[in-house]
């Protein structure tokens, strides 16, 4: 099966999904977007009103954060891809549980498989955390590993990590949008390093 075919397939489990509870809150589950042999894979924790509304991850104030980081590195939305841990809204923007992300995280972990890219970017704590002990990487805080840029070798390749902020601390700390900017620029080195295969 292709990857393009894999990917819907996971996309009909994720959409069916009665795993937790947040099905019954949610309006609809956030797959993720973007090109399925995306170099950069962004990972969020959770969809947010604005997502859970329109199924899109990252619409609202932190998606235009993130999109102006994505075009500091003369890329746009169409050539990475953007999923979260939980595909599900927390009722009122909570943060997600233990078991929630237990339950939601084999959904990311085929996608991070499929997608196979050069470099994973987790955004805030709770993706860093996840991505860190996913990869045996001694997790310490967000504010000590934003920007430092890991290396793990896979089955396939070698893999990057390269934490960020969130996006949304930029909205309402601006001087933090400049420390994102930064950071992002670590990945440009491998931006189509692997578009032959």
């Amino acid at each position: 099966m292709s990857v393009s075919n894999e990917m819907q397939t996971l996309s009909e489990h994720i959409i069916n999904c009665k795993r937790c509870e947040l099905y019954k809150t949610r309006k609809n589950p956030v797959v993720g977007e973007g090109s399925d042999n995306a170099d950069l894979l962004f990972i969020g924790e959770a969809p947010g009103s604005n997502e859970d509304k329109q199924g899109r991850p990252f619409v609202g104030r932190a998606g235009r954060i993130l999109e102006e980081l994505i075009d500091s590195i003369g890329l746009n939305r169409s050539d990475i891809y953007i999923a979260n841990i939980l595909k599900c809204r927390p009722p009122n923007n909570r943060n997600p549980t233990k078991n929630e992300i237990q339950t939601c995280a084999p959904y990311l972990e085929k996608q991070i498989d499929l997608i196979n890219p050069s470099v994973i970017l987790p955004m805030g704590s709770f993706a860093t955390e996840f991505i860190f002990e996913k990869f045996n990487l001694p997790f310490t805080k967000i504010s000590k590993l934003h920007g430092k840029l890991f290396s793990k070798q896979t089955l396939y390749h070698q893999i990057r990590i390269l934490p960020l902020y969130h996006p949304a601390v930029a909205t309402y700390n601006p001087n933090k949008k400049s420390v994102l900017l930064e950071d992002i620029k670590q990945v440009k080195p491998f931006i189509l390093s692997k578009k032959t295969v």
